[in-house]
């Protein structure tokens, strides 16, 4: 039976899941629910609905019996499945720790470029600027870590696909990048030029454009 991703065109953590399947060569069939204006996602798909009834989001991953929702624990079990490649490191504290920054990226970092959605008719405001000042710091620390490795938790790793689309979505909504944080721009440009992340993040960027909206400088191809 053939894996069913749910995701939708400007789904963030649908992205993360595509990549890593993609990733693992895990043949799947996708899904894209309706989409209308305003980053929501109406009329609800029956299985979004069915697998995920409090939250009513994607991404949601059907598998014969198998159905889950969450970003993290659809990859936890396409990991368990599909061991290799592997996309956490060998060793269980460096697996730890990539877990923790995966954890970091969803739950620290992305918090403020959250706080940037509703604010972006006054960047100068405040809370915008606060929350840019939070992805700032984020930067800085993922930074320090690559001083010592080309990827964030040592061999590339969902840790990396995961603070990849949120530093899009960051850039989207005003906190992007800076040369303040050269070796991140350098890791940034080695994630973004897998193929399994270019397969996911080009159509998102089409679609950006094609509703007249803005698409972040370092992927208009």
């Amino acid at each position: 039976m053939t894996i069913h991703i749910y995701s939708g065109p400007l789904s963030m953590f649908g992205a993360k899941v595509e990549i890593a399947a993609r990733e693992k060569g895990v043949p799947f069939e996708l899904v894209m629910v309706p989409f209308i204006e305003g980053d929501a996602y109406e009329p609800k798909h029956p299985e979004v609905l069915r697998v995920n009834p409090v939250k009513q989001q994607v991404p949601v991953l059907v598998d014969d019996e198998v159905s889950l929702f969450d970003s993290t624990q659809i990859f936890e079990y396409l990991e368990d499945r599909y061991p290799s490649p592997a996309l956490w490191p060998e060793g269980i504290a460096d697996r730890a720790r990539a877990r923790q920054l995966e954890q970091k990226s969803d739950e620290v970092f992305f918090p403020n470029v959250i706080k940037l959605f509703g604010l972006q008719h006054d960047m100068q405001s405040t809370a915008a600027v606060a929350a840019c000042a939070g992805c700032a710091r984020f930067y800085e620390e993922m930074e320090g870590l690559l001083a010592t490795r080309e990827h964030l938790a040592g061999p590339y790793s969902f840790a990396d696909i995961a603070f990849y689309m949120a530093c899009v979505f960051a850039d989207r909504k005003g906190a992007g990048m800076t040369d303040a944080t050269p070796r991140l721009l350098a890791w940034r440009t080695r994630v973004g030029d897998r193929p399994a992340v270019r397969a996911v993040v080009d159509p998102m960027m089409r679609f950006l454009a094609s509703q007249g909206r803005g698409v972040p400088a370092f992927l208009q191809r």
